[in-house]
């Protein structure tokens, strides 16, 4: 379909949106002072209980406190820590509620495992009025604006059939150059470019980063084909519940490169697949083939198997995740790496020793969900002076363990990983690699397949 019109695009879009999960009504032409009011209403009619607002409305200068608490964040990539850390605390000023007035109160804001179902909403905003903070230009409007429990998380600029889409790039490097994505537009996670046959989504770089079209991705099909359609874009990047999972679990706020990230499709869909099969596990049946991840090397796949992890750990669907890599000193880096993607609420554990790794394998503390550490001190543990006995293995096994091995074409094709699932006979096994071991190749008559199972997805 030909678009001769960006309105007609617009109106095109906006009724997909609402075929997907977004909600009928559409906010139009609304201003930042129209927006902090919508979400003054949405965290009232969610917070309403005798323990948080008392069923009495939220003042202007308590949405000024949340608004403050923004403004000093500053950055996506600790805006993302907000959203993600699920509430905000207020200090009640409003005399009607009797009970807190003067008190600190929690407001829930966000949850991410909360998605398509009890207080989550789904707003459009059409053309948004941007705030431009200079005397030399007038206030900016946007295309569309995607709202999730009344923050503004989701930018799309859209250009009609002919045009380019890095106009729409340009669009919003504009106006993020002009200071329009500041206040409560900073919460802003994700940027959309948009034409009819070509769309880019990117991670806000915030008022202090860059925009680099390194990062300006491409949404692929589970098969990593490119989805040129806009109407195709939709359903699969932004439709409901995809936005919501997109904002709470595929972004990435990485302190290690001090930047907001936005995970590549071949990378949901890895793992995703690998959180799906751990969802479905039997654990009483004591198939250890969990499959394999064959992903290029240099596609991130360090992000990709922390990302499972944490899709395994927040549903709990597992006990444990245990990362194995085949050298410490990669051990080492990989910690360095998964401590950087992890949310405050997040600690990946080290293990010094084998006393250490057996005390976080029988820890019941969620602290000690997340752990990495080397193949071959995982394969010594029964054996080693400190290792485990058979009152410990008894305790371990009760517990729902998954393995997720990195490098899984170096070290697992030996007795160490042999010695492994021996020790942990109910566990389950993950395997990320570039160059997967076949029939062709295989060695001590094992392949990729016959150590992991089956392949879940090829990048």
């Amino acid at each position: 379909m030909t678009f001769a019109k960006e309105a007609q695009f617009e109106e095109a879009v906006i009724q997909l949106l609402k075929d997907h999960g977004w909600e009928d009504k559409v906010l139009k032409n609304a201003t930042e002072k129209d927006l902090i009011q919508n979400w003054a209403d949405i965290l009232f009619e969610n917070n309403r209980g005798i323990d948080q607002l008392n069923n009495v409305p939220l003042t202007s200068s308590e949405m000024d406190q949340i608004l403050e608490q923004i403004r000093a964040l500053k950055t996506p990539l600790k805006l993302n820590g907000f959203i993600n850390g699920e509430s905000v605390s207020i200090k009640r000023d409003n005399p009607g509620d009797k009970l807190h007035f003067g008190k600190e109160v929690s407001l829930k804001i966000y949850n991410k495992r909360e998605i398509a179902a009890g207080q989550s909403r789904y707003q459009i905003v059409q053309q948004p009025k941007f705030p431009t903070h200079s005397k030399m230009t007038s206030d900016r409007r946007g295309d569309l604006l995607l709202l999730i429990n009344g923050m503004p998380v989701i930018h799309i600029e859209l250009k009609r059939s002919k045009e380019q889409r890095i106009e729409a790039q340009y669009q919003i490097e504009k106006y993020a150059k002009e200071g329009v994505f500041t206040g409560l537009f900073s919460l802003i996670q994700v940027f959309v470019a948009m034409t009819p046959d070509d769309t880019v989504y990117f991670a806000n770089p915030g008022p202090e980063g860059t925009f680099n079209e390194n990062f300006y991705f491409h949404w692929e099909d589970s098969m990593n084909e490119v989805l040129n359609n806009w109407k195709d874009v939709i359903v699969g990047l932004l439709s409901i519940p995809m936005a919501h999972q997109m904002i709470g679990y595929y972004t990435v706020a990485d302190t290690g490169d001090g930047v907001l990230k936005v995970m590549r499709s071949y990378q949901y869909y890895a793992a995703n697949a690998i959180s799906d099969r751990v969802a479905k596990k039997d654990w009483e049946n004591g198939d250890q083939h969990g499959g394999y991840v064959w992903h290029t090397t240099g596609s991130g796949k360090t992000m990709t198997s922390f990302k499972s992890a944490q899709l395994i750990a927040s549903s709990n669907d597992a006990d444990k995740v245990v990362f194995l890599t085949d050298r410490i000193e990669l051990g080492t880096q990989s910690l360095k790496e998964y401590n950087s993607f992890a949310s405050e609420k997040e600690v990946v554990q080290a293990t010094e020793d084998t006393h250490e790794l057996k005390t976080r394998l029988k820890s019941d503390n969620v602290t000690d969900s997340l752990i990495v550490t080397s193949i071959q001190k995982m394969s010594r543990i029964k054996d080693d002076e400190n290792g485990l006995n058979a009152y410990d293995i008894e305790q371990i096994s009760n517990k729902r363990i998954v393995f997720i091995i990195d490098e899984a074409h170096r070290s697992t094709f030996g007795d160490m990983l042999y010695s492994i699932k021996k020790t942990f006979p109910r566990a389950m096994f993950f395997g990320f690699t570039g160059t997967p071991i076949h029939e062709e190749n295989q060695k001590n008559h094992n392949t990729t397949v016959s150590i992991f199972g089956d392949e879940l997805h090829r990048y």
